[in-house]
């Protein structure tokens, strides 16, 4: 994940709070892994898991190493080989080249055993980037990373002209307070409370997601009690949207048509994730089954909802033109890089305390910044563009202390920079504590007492 290790996974699942905790929705994760037959020999594998780094946007003259780490899943799905003898191939195209085959070679490291391919200079260097999908094999189990393939393969970026923004050595405790609270509520059963779930050994979970809209209207998703509250713009007291979730933690989305989409990490009969969109008032319309193991993120895209998930780590859209996409339409249409209006995107990148943004279009890359921190820095929580500038957020932390740090970038570099304390004593979607909306950056935030919304003016205009 970006400059961590990755660990072995005992389940796909198990492996996603240090997915989302270590590395943004938008940035370069991947874990991947296809089911084979059922009928096996014992010594062959019923499943074929790999995880994966994908350099996403790169630097001139940089090496480019593609690194795959493989696992064997017993036929009882209970025994892992974090050894497992797989073998694989990389396919690599340019947009002037036909698709290149190259081996991967089986090698090791502290961490055992890896299949790696070095990506030629000629492709690496390509102006234009290049795209690639993996296929690893051993036995009759297969997995192909990114499950979609040559439809959905990852894309690599070259930065030719990335603004350099060296942001030193984070003083901590200097964080500046909000300009506003905009909304608030105690842990508890009533009427305009939020629940909260807690144990002895347990971090407590409550108001899991939230939302603004352009009015400056805030949504919180109150999981335990199965609904929203909804603030309008300066009101004090919410009112409340019952919506038939399941209660676990979940991200949510407000549509431009006043929509609710809620992600929930656990749902139906299969495990996987589920997206539920509620009208305004509360009344259920679709529920989409996501396609991968888990997911960390739903946002709006240019063509409705799109979903952050592994193992594909993949932006998938999820109602695509309001229509339900069944699991293999989501897959075929995972992009790494975010979609937004007007046929732009948005990668996201961070290789140790280094972040790398770049803003495309159908010409190439638009606008790009190298984030330099003298201190040690954790997830991306949000990245958004505003006007002709890009907000993002991201934890800066040293032992025993963390702060947010969010930064304005335009043309010329940092425009502005403010420091934000954490305010997370309640566990929540993990990448889901920052909105931008109307030109100010929100927090949700949690203490002992409760739970509540606080605003951030920026000083620029959208």
């Amino acid at each position: 994940m970006n400059g961590l290790p990755v660990p072995p996974p005992a389940h796909i699942a198990t492996v996603l709070a240090l997915v989302a905790g270590a590395l943004s929705g938008i940035e370069a994760f991947a874990l991947a892994g296809a089911a084979a037959p059922e009928a096996r020999s014992d010594s062959t594998p019923a499943a074929l898991e790999a995880t994966h780094l994908p350099p996403l946007l790169t630097l001139p003259g940089e090496h480019v190493q593609l690194r795959f780490d493989a696992f064997c899943v017993g036929g009882d799905e209970s025994v892992e080989q974090t050894d497992c003898p797989a073998t694989g191939s990389v396919f690599l195209r340019t947009r002037n080249r036909t698709s290149t085959e190259i081996a991967l070679n089986a090698t090791a490291d502290s961490r055992g055993r890896y299949l790696a391919a070095d990506v030629p200079d000629e492709v690496s260097s390509d102006p234009s980037g290049f795209s690639y999908y993996a296929v690893l094999r051993y036995g009759d189990a297969t997995a192909v990373l990114p499950p979609g393939g040559e439809a959905a393969s990852y894309t690599s970026v070259p930065l030719e002209r990335a603004v350099r923004v060296d942001l030193g050595e984070h003083s901590f405790g200097a964080a500046r307070p909000p300009d506003e609270r905009v909304a608030a509520a105690s842990w508890g059963g009533g009427r305009e409370d939020v629940g909260l779930e807690q144990g002895r050994t347990q971090t407590p979970i409550g108001a899991s997601g939230f939302d603004v809209d352009p009015t400056g209207r805030v949504y919180v998703l109150d999981e335990a009690h199965h609904r929203v509250l909804e603030w309008p713009r300066s009101a004090s007291h919410p009112s409340r949207v019952p919506v038939s979730v399941s209660g676990t933690i979940g991200d949510l989305s407000v549509g431009p048509d006043g929509s609710l989409y809620v992600l929930e990490t656990s749902g139906g009969e299969s495990g996987k994730p589920l997206v539920r969109r509620f009208d305004d008032g509360g009344r259920e319309l679709e529920t989409v089954v996501v396609a991968e193991q888990t997911a960390s993120q739903i946002r709006n895209g240019p063509d409705g909802p799109i979903v952050l998930q592994q193992p594909a780590q993949q932006w998938m859209p999820i109602m695509p033109s309001g229509v339900p996409a069944g699991g293999s339409e989501q897959r075929r249409l995972g992009r790494t890089a975010r979609p937004l209006a007007g046929g732009r995107k948005l990668t996201v990148f961070r290789t140790g305390d280094e972040l790398r943004v770049a803003l495309t279009n159908g010409s190439g890359v638009a606008r790009a910044w190298r984030i330099v921190s003298g201190s040690s820095l954790a997830e991306v929580q949000l990245a958004e563009p505003l006007g002709n500038r890009v907000v993002v957020v991201m934890r800066v932390y040293e032992e025993g202390r963390d702060e947010f740090v969010a930064l304005v970038l335009d043309d010329t570099g940092l425009v502005r920079q403010r420091s934000i304390a954490p305010n997370d004593w309640a566990e929540t979607a993990p990448l889901g504590r920052f909105r931008l909306a109307g030109g100010s950056l929100y927090q949700l935030g949690s203490s002992s007492s409760g739970a509540f919304v606080d605003r951030f003016d920026l000083g620029v205009k959208p």
